[in-house]
């Protein structure tokens, strides 16, 4: 590198553009404290003597103005909207061919410009007064004579004439200031204007002479860096060009998961080092993940889109698990009954796969006021249709409300010993139709005929999501099958992931598939080589199932339920006049519960048997006629057994189980027993 003249990093970056890159610059200059530190919107940019920087591009941000009279600089926006004026040299020029020859760029460039001569100047016949301007044009050159510079004067009354000057022209030649104004961008898009002074053509404004440098954002990679540097070329360090020395220096190239994706195809399968540890460690529960670390080689064998599903085991004492599965999976799958809290989940499913029915699994009361009729344990419903249905009114002159309802058939179990006449007549009977408010709450499950088997593949073309499944068959390519040892699962849903199947070094026929959505770090593809015979890579097993954790599945549910509409609310009723109804008239509820169960349902009073509830019985009131103060307790170990004998006095309390209750009412009790 002897004889390299080193530059500063400013001037080097002015005069590059993007079809001299990549560049690669090394710094020999400016250290601080054993490296020129930066701190750059949170990034810290640190440059030591020798290294190597591999410029990749380069972006105009704003404009450097500095005063030549006192050297203040100030920094411009490149979107700055106000326009400049070039200043004229202030040096006066002895000749036309050094006035040309002088100029700070090619000649073509910097056309056509104006200037003034302090002396009269003749020529032939033709005679200019002496500060008359005249704007050069072209030069002019004819073979065996002098090069003559083309001008154009402007006479009187606008008249125009053009005469040719010869370099050699003696005089004092000075350039006149233009008209014409330049915006910033303007003038950092010419190497000409960027090589002039300026000032400001608003006069409100600096009128000192300016001159404007370009800061260029730098995008540049260093060996042992794992992102793409950005900083600005205003960095005061000193550098020279090095291209030519160091064309073969390999700069490890940083690349996301996402960018790995993009690579050729002739890129794989390649050894790859993990330039930082992995982000979203918390997705994932799988056995490979632990060992990524920084520094870590890896094989990636290809990249693709696989398909997918998400899996979860059922609520239970244990914790619930997830798993993301390939839908080359191989083992085999059997439908399970799905289990539904409400009308809302019926009419959803329905509408996914029609046809559906259910068997009630928990009693329900009939609430006319609501619309909600009665369900007993093991009624099957057929789900039908989707209606609309009128809530009974409080009044004759109330509008009727109409709400969304789920139309059913309510299917009874036949009578075997119906004689073959009136079978007909039975079977038409048994089946009611009912409305269920989508609103209402229940408990159903699934009424299954089907005792197929299925692959992934089969589930999701024959049936709708969410579905209920159990493992019949293992995957026999696996070693081992987490998802045989549940008795539920439930496919939640399925995706299309863009995946990168990888293996280590120690082990490179057994395949994963990193999820790239899901999981983010950086990595560089090496020079190592591939650790099997050329030409005869391993035939690769790959796990089918990746353990993954409960974040996943809100991270997944979040991006499947963004537009998802939430079930409908009961409408509201006017609490006073059910009340008021309710007390004028018994419901129709508990005459059918009665008629039911054999006896009401005490439901105040199971109402009021909370475990959080701290309050005692009242106390009963003192015995009619009495002036002796409250009847006698009798000891404790006395109570049971009169109680039992029934020998307790008509009035006298007994405290049993921590409750005070009256020997009348228990003697009451006991005769009817005997």
């Amino acid at each position: 590198m002897a004889g390299t003249i080193a530059v500063p990093l400013q001037q080097l970056i002015a005069s590059l553009d993007d079809s001299c890159l990549p560049k690669i610059i090394q710094v020999c200059s400016g250290v601080y404290f054993q490296g020129s530190i930066y701190e750059l919107s949170g990034s810290e940019v640190c440059f030591s003597t020798g290294d190597l920087i591999k410029v990749i591009g380069i972006e105009l941000l704003s404009v450097c103005c500095e005063d030549i009279s006192n050297n203040d600089k100030f920094e411009l926006p490149i979107s700055h909207t106000g326009l400049f004026k070039v200043v004229p040299e202030e040096m006066p020029y002895n000749s036309m061919e050094e006035m040309l020859i002088l100029r700070p760029v090619a000649l073509d460039s910097c056309l056509p410009f104006t200037f003034t001569c302090n002396a009269k100047m003749t020529f032939g016949n033709f005679t200019l007064g002496a500060g008359r301007a005249l704007t050069v044009r072209s030069i002019e050159q004819r073979q065996g004579e002098e090069d003559q510079v083309r001008c154009h004067v402007k006479g009187q009354q606008e008249a125009s004439a053009e005469v040719c000057i010869p370099l050699s022209t003696q005089g004092e030649f000075r350039e006149c200031e233009s008209e014409e104004c330049f915006t910033l961008r303007e003038i950092m898009s010419s190497s000409y204007l960027r090589s002039r002074r300026f000032r400001f053509m608003n006069t409100t404004k600096c009128q000192q002479p300016l001159v404007l440098s370009p800061i260029y954002q730098v995008n540049a990679i260093m060996n042992l860096r794992k992102n793409i540097l950005k900083f600005p070329s205003s960095l005061e360090v000193d550098v020279i060009d090095v291209t030519d020395v160091c064309k073969d220096v390999i700069f490890a190239t940083p690349l996301s998961l996402t960018e790995v994706l993009t690579q050729p195809e002739e890129s794989f399968p390649a050894v790859v080092e993990m330039l930082e540890s992995p982000e979203n460690r918390s997705l994932f529960k799988c056995s490979w993940l632990p060992e990524f670390s920084q520094g870590k080689r890896l094989i990636f064998h290809k990249t693709g889109t696989a398909a997918m599903v998400l899996l979860s085991s059922m609520k239970s004492k244990k914790t619930q698990q997830y798993f993301l599965v390939s839908q080359q999976y191989g083992g085999r799958f059997r439908r399970r009954p799905r289990e539904f809290n409400s009308v809302y989940q019926l009419y959803v499913a329905s509408t996914q796969a029609p046809g559906l029915k259910v068997s009630v699994t928990r009693n329900c009361e009939e609430v006319e006021e609501e619309g909600l009729p009665a369900l007993s344990v093991g009624e099957q419903l057929d789900v039908i249709r989707l209606e609309r249905m009128e809530l009974p009114c409080e009044s004759s002159n109330a509008q009727r409300e109409s709400v969304e309802a789920l139309l059913c058939q309510r299917v009874q179990e036949s009578d075997d010993e119906d004689d073959d006449e009136e079978e007909d007549v039975k079977q038409k009977e048994e089946r009611e139709e009912v409305l269920l408010p989508v609103y209402m709450q229940g408990h159903f499950v699934e009424v299954l005929t089907d005792n197929k088997k299925y692959n992934l593949k089969d589930l999701g073309k024959e049936f709708s999501l969410p579905l209920d499944v159990k493992v019949v068959s293992r995957d026999s390519e696996l070693g081992t099958d987490p998802l045989t040892g549940f008795s539920c699962l439930r496919v939640e849903g399925a995706m299309l992931e863009p995946v990168i199947q990888a293996s280590f070094p120690h082990a490179p026929d057994h395949c994963f598939e990193i999820p790239t959505r899901w999981l983010s770090m950086s990595v560089s593809f090496t020079s190592d080589p591939l650790p099997w015979t050329s030409g005869e890579p391993p035939k690769c097993r790959i796990d089918r199932v990746t353990e993954v954790t409960d974040l996943f599945f809100y991270e997944f549910q979040k991006q499947e339920e963004s537009g998802a509409v939430p079930p409908p609310r009961p409408p509201k009723r006017n609490l006073s006049a059910d009340t008021s109804k309710k007390s004028s008239k018994p419901s129709k509820k508990s005459s059918k519960s009665k008629h039911r169960s054999g006896k009401s349902t005490p439901t105040k009073e199971l109402a009021d048997l909370t475990l959080n509830s701290k309050k005692r019985p009242p106390a009963p009131p003192p015995p009619e006629n009495s002036d002796d103060g409250p009847p006698p307790l009798l000891p404790r170990k006395h109570a049971t057994a009169e109680v039992m004998t029934g020998k307790a006095l008509p009035n006298t309390y007994v405290k049993i189980e921590g409750s005070m209750k009256k020997g009348k009412a228990i003697q009451s009790t006991l005769r009817q027993h005997s």
